[in-house]
């Protein structure tokens, strides 16, 4: 079957190097036309995953057109251009007849909607829709360390034939049909690993990162029930498993930039010196304004959209999250 995966980051360097170790042959898109032809010349991302040289079956292009012609599309490009991709994707394939599977977590910054609704937007002739969310982390996978995820769709012989070409023996998806809820734990999770990262950063302990991730996983539970997702999804790999991953992993971005926060780093300084996307900044922006419009309580996120957007100081949240009144564990 012929696959493309789009966006050369590093997680979209590691999805295919999975989909060539399982035999297929793949085309990586990259946005900038000398990154892909340097990645196709050298067999190496420096800019994400310098140790890693890419199987030879993996053609690295700019050109959509070679997209385009693919069976399966493979979205891993950050939230903030997965609207502008598909737009220009769009101008030459319908995607009639095609599998979209994407691996972006977050929300988009046009219109709020999840990606596969996005996808749904521009591509209404796909043959069907799918989402790839787990905790996951590149660099690991990138070296054959195991490591689980999800492939959530409506449509489940779907989801099983995306769950062949990626399963292997040291990758193993495992498949579910609840696309909104394994969404949601992916875009979410990044904004807790935002706050994990201020914890490590203020230099507190093991108590106040295990108390945090598990109130983290009640807000998320809550706002993915009053969304109709599945409450068994928060408890597995695209919820806890990746709430986890993303909360303690040094290998976090949003993690990393939570601890940056902490000691005293503003946002945009924060993004500016980095190539990679901090998803979990734009994402709490979004679920904040969410959370409120459907009066879901997420003291968390509202205690980050303080100090991300109104240069609240951390500890003053921290205090402000302790001091509020007693409550019961489960309403």
């Amino acid at each position: 079957m012929s696959i493309a995966v789009i966006g050369a980051g590093s997680w979209g360097t590691v999805l295919s190097e999975i989909l060539a170790d399982n035999g297929h042959d793949v085309v990586l898109w990259a946005r900038n036309p000398e990154k892909a032809a340097l990645i196709e010349q050298t067999r190496i991302n420096t800019d994400y995953l310098p140790d890693l040289t890419l199987s030879p079956s993996i053609h690295v292009t700019h050109n959509l057109q070679w997209v385009g012609k693919a069976k399966v599309l493979v979205f891993v490009v950050p939230s903030k251009g997965m609207e502008a991709l598909c737009r220009d994707l769009s101008q030459v394939s319908k995607g009639k007849g095609k599998i979209l599977l994407t691996c972006t977590k977050g929300f988009s910054r046009e219109t709020g909607e999840l990606m596969s609704d996005v996808l749904e937007h521009y591509f209404p002739e796909s043959q069907a829709i799918a989402a790839l969310s787990g905790p996951n982390l590149a660099k690991e996978l990138a070296q054959k360390q195991p490591g689980a995820s999800v492939i959530a769709s409506k449509d489940p012989k779907t989801a099983k034939t995306l769950q062949d070409l990626f399963l292997n023996g040291y990758f193993r998806p495992y498949i579910s049909e609840d696309i909104l809820g394994v969404q949601l734990c992916g875009a979410l999770k990044n904004c807790y690993a935002l706050v994990t990262g201020m914890i490590s950063g203020m230099g507190l302990g093991e108590n106040s990162q295990a108390a945090l991730i598990t109130r983290a996983l009640a807000e998320m539970t809550r706002l993915g029930l009053k969304l109709g997702a599945h409450q068994e999804t928060f408890a597995g790999l695209s919820g806890i498993g990746d709430l986890v991953a993303t909360c303690t992993s040094p290998l976090s971005r949003n993690h990393t930039a939570g601890t940056l926060l902490a000691q005293g780093k503003t946002a945009d300084e924060i993004e500016r010196g980095t190539h990679m996307v901090i998803e979990g900044m734009s994402t709490t922006k979004t679920v904040y304004a969410l959370s409120h419009k459907l009066g879901v309580e997420m003291p968390i996120i509202d205690q980050l959209y303080e100090v991300l957007y109104h240069h609240k100081e951390i500890t003053l949240a921290a205090h402000d999250l302790m001091s509020r009144s007693g409550k019961k564990e489960w309403n």
